[in-house]
């Protein structure tokens, strides 16, 4: 099976100690985010666990722990590392951008550019962040992590009811700007030895080359695995996303980067009480188990062909 670390926040960032406590002891909590009595537990072993996935702002936390990487050395790995232009008065809490690219090409050497992708989304527009502002940036993050990955993700904003309600301002990037980006964007990252890979955007880039395909399917693990999966059913977040998630140990209300555009975050405040009641020796990610808490051992098994 597949357990995934980063749909509902950044474990990496801001959770490294309580990934290696659960590492140690083998196992993990998850609270269902709709029945808050309902708790689901996984256990981590390398003969059931084929591959950790992981999505994040800021690696460093785990580079730089050793016995975390000893922990993760003996499972596959699969790295999305997300990198964008924007300033503090977007994204206050993330790591300066010389650090995360230095992070990814660090990834790159470790693991194998096969097992590491770079984010750059969500793509919006503003009177700061032009069209050309854009193509300034993405040039020069994928000049800098050029052969550190082969895979770069572009998707554009979203306005679900959480970031309208924390980034009002924003607005939807039109149709004409989203085509002539995404031209922009297949030929800088083609150029840096990368595919572009638009996340749930539909098929309108692929008549510039762009692999419509989606960002984390089924295909992009199997090439981390180097080996042939035989997974029971597609589960994806939405109708337009491709990808397969299943079994994220996160919480939703928990990522400290306090993104204005973050769609896991409801409520700055939320998050901060949240992060307040998090316990590195929990099974849970946010607070401890209650009496009246269900646990459910989930069904796991390899899912290797072979």
């Amino acid at each position: 099976m597949i357990i995934q670390t980063g749909q509902r926040t950044d474990i990496p960032a801001f959770y490294s100690q309580w990934l290696l406590n659960r590492l140690k002891e083998g196992y993990v909590m998850v609270r269902n985010p709709f029945y808050p009595s309902s708790v689901s537990r996984y256990e981590l072993n390398p003969r059931i666990v084929d591959l950790i996935t992981f999505c994040t702002k800021n690696p460093l936390p785990v580079l730089k722990n050793r016995e975390l990487q000893d922990e993760l050395s003996k499972y596959n790995q699969w790295w999305y590392v997300s990198l964008t232009p924007y300033g503090r008065e977007i994204e206050p809490n993330v790591p300066e951008k010389a650090d995360a690219a230095d992070a990814i090409v660090e990834l790159g050497k470790r693991l194998g550019s096969e097992k590491v992708g770079w984010r750059y989304d969500p793509v919006f527009v503003s009177e700061k962040y032009t069209l050309a502002y854009h193509l300034r940036a993405f040039e020069n993050i994928a000049r800098r992590l050029c052969g550190a990955t082969r895979t770069a993700v572009i998707s554009f904003i979203d306005l679900y009811p959480k970031v309208r309600r924390n980034f009002p301002e924003a607005r939807e990037v039109a149709g004409e700007e989203r085509l002539r980006l995404g031209k922009a964007f297949v030929e800088i990252a083609a150029k840096y030895g990368m595919t572009l890979r638009p996340c749930a955007e539909g098929k309108d880039l692929e008549r510039f080359g762009a692999d419509c395909s989606g960002c984390q399917t089924v295909a992009v693990l199997e090439n981390a695995l180097g080996k042939s999966l035989r997974i029971p059913k597609k589960n994806s977040a939405r109708k337009e996303c491709s990808c397969f998630l299943n079994g994220d140990i996160g919480a939703y209300n928990s990522c400290g980067h306090l993104c204005r555009y973050c769609y896991a975050n409801a409520d700055p405040g939320l998050v901060l009480e949240n992060m307040r009641n998090h316990d590195p020796a929990s099974p849970l990610l946010i607070g401890g188990l209650k009496s009246d808490d269900k646990i459910f051992s989930a069904a796991q098994k390899s899912w290797i062909v072979g």
